[in-house]
């Protein structure tokens, strides 16, 4: 028999679980930046730096006391996090690699398919001479190999610079070592993984068992096939055959989804208790990153919050609905709307464009003044050093 869950209380059950119901005033240090990666799961890397970079902003709206250099010595000193794929390029704690081992191999066989067709025989001749280079000579960039190639008419002229080193990257060969100005510097991954986890190896069962408990565990309630798209390691059928072989284990839910129907959908037994007394998210207005994983999955945010979203960096200009890039905004349990705005760094201004509000949701003084001061924490946290405010930014 399902549970019913009010739609209220299955939108603060996924805010906890995506760490949003946290304190975001508690101080983190390193071990908290750790321990909140990994109950996340991943965190998405993008170039994009419109105010800050998605993943210093996913981290910075959870936790204001979050600092960069933090991240950067987990991923580069103390190497407890690594970067690879899960829908795109993400933050990952490193205990998980021997998991992303499963990855590394379907992501080659499918590489090399379709290239062979692509590009005929010997197209991956190319791929062995840059692995062999990084293996002899050390860490790479990608415009270090790329010079070297075009001296000598080499593979780069018939596909981008990056190819090598971006399949070595994606099948497990290469890891990130670091980065120089956000340029990715590769070597080979026994010298950047810890070993203990580079050496750890995953049956396909055990693999497809952690894959579905860890992203059941991270969005507290799920269907199958939110489940595989989590990751995206595992298949949707693996996903399926997972739900109905631990059925024991498993309480259905009956969501109620911002429209009032309800939608079938599955939580550890275990944890029903402590799910259905889940504590209440901060009341203040938060700025969330395009790529935030609250989002991720546009459908389950309509489903829950009643909330369309859609980044628009590649609609041209005049389709564009709302902006370039434009911010959601998270008051409490709801997503209240979306905010455009620009760190402008020559001017040391964090220039507000135009603020949109949802149907129903009222620009109330008091609404304003929570606006206003995380405004003002999102331009300290981006070394501006004052919010400008454009004419009509109210609409």
């Amino acid at each position: 028999m399902s549970i019913p869950v009010p739609n209220t209380l299955a939108r603060k059950i996924f805010l906890e679980r995506q760490g949003l119901s946290r304190s975001p005033s508690r101080a983190l240090g390193r071990q908290g930046l750790y321990d909140l990666i990994h109950d996340l799961g991943f965190v998405q890397v993008d170039s994009i730096q419109w105010v800050e970079r998605a993943h210093h902003q996913i981290l910075f709206s959870r936790n204001q006391t979050y600092r960069p250099k933090d991240l950067q010595h987990l991923l580069e000193k103390d190497r407890s996090l690594f970067e690879h794929w899960t829908h795109d390029a993400s933050v990952i704690p490193s205990a998980f690699f021997p998991y992303w081992k499963h990855r590394f191999v379907r992501r080659e066989e499918r590489i090399r398919q379709n290239w062979a067709k692509w590009q005929g025989e010997g197209f991956d001749q190319a791929f062995e001479e840059t692995y062999a280079r990084i293996r002899d000579h050390g860490p790479v960039m990608a415009r270090d190999v790329k010079a070297e190639d075009h001296k000598s008419g080499g593979w780069w002229n018939w596909h981008p610079s990056k190819t090598a080193l971006e399949f070595l990257w994606h099948t497990g060969k290469l890891s990130i070592a670091r980065r120089e100005g956000f340029q990715k510097v590769y070597d080979l991954s026994e010298r950047v993984i810890p070993a203990e986890h580079h050496a750890a190896e995953v049956e396909h069962d055990a693999f497809v068992d952690w894959a579905c408990r860890a992203a059941l565990t991270r969005l507290g309630f799920a269907t199958s096939g939110e489940i595989a798209a989590f990751f995206d390691i595992v298949t949707p059928d693996e996903a399926k055959a997972w739900v109905i072989a631990h059925r024991d284990e498993l309480q259905e839910l009956a969501l109620e989804t911002i429209d009032g129907k309800p939608r079938a959908s599955f939580a550890f037994a275990d944890n029903v208790a402590s799910l259905l007394d889940t504590p209440e998210p901060p009341a203040r207005i938060r700025v969330l990153s395009p790529f935030d994983p609250l989002i991720r999955d546009r459908n389950r945010t309509e489903r829950l919050f009643g909330f369309f979203y859609r980044i628009e960096v590649f609609v041209p200009e005049p389709k564009r609905q709302y902006g370039y890039y434009v911010f959601p905004l998270l008051e409490g349990d709801r997503l209240i709307g979306r905010i455009d705005m620009k760190a402008e760094r020559k001017e040391g201004v964090l220039n507000i464009r135009r603020l949109w509000l949802e149907p129903g949701v009222k620009p109330t003084a008091g609404r304003l003044d929570k606006l206003e001061a995380e405004l003002q924490r999102v331009a300290r946290f981006a070394g501006m050093e004052a919010v400008r405010l454009q004419p009509g930014w109210l609409g």
